[in-house]
């Protein structure tokens, strides 16, 4: 049986790309301890799309 705890999956969405207006999204999936780190994340990773690293923000 799978134990519950504090890990939340989110989603992070390229913040540059995003204003850029450029067709198309970067985003990645990942996990977080909320008890740990309440706050947003920010990443920085890889945009294909823009062929850089760029930072990633949670949403929602």
């Amino acid at each position: 049986m799978a134990k519950k705890g504090n890990r939340v999956q989110v989603i992070m969405e390229c913040m540059e790309h995003k204003e850029s207006g450029m067709p198309g999204t970067s985003r990645y999936i990942t996990t977080k301890n909320k008890k740990n780190s309440p706050d947003r994340m920010e990443l920085k990773k890889y945009n294909p799309i823009l062929k850089k690293v760029t930072v990633h923000r949670e949403i929602k």
